[in-house]
């Protein structure tokens, strides 16, 4: 399962991208507007949420998936 990256869009907003997809598959006028609708994505899907700054640097990263390494305790 690909993971949803959220991007700025080149021409203003914000969009999100399966990882490898040349195109988004929405745009949204804000940020917090395409991290939900990634976060619903990534969760049916199983997949990372990847969430990257105006300059395109990951900011925060969250895995919906199968954690083959979950926390002790």
């Amino acid at each position: 399962m690909p993971n949803q990256h959220v991007t700025p869009h080149k021409d203003g907003g914000w969009q999100v991208k399966g990882g490898g997809n040349s195109r988004a598959t929405i745009r949204t006028n804000t940020q917090y507007e395409a991290i939900n609708i990634a976060k619903g994505i990534a969760i049916n899907n199983g997949s990372e949420l990847l969430i990257h700054n105006r300059s395109g640097r990951i900011r925060e990263k969250n895995s919906y998936g199968k954690d083959n390494y979950p926390p002790k305790g």
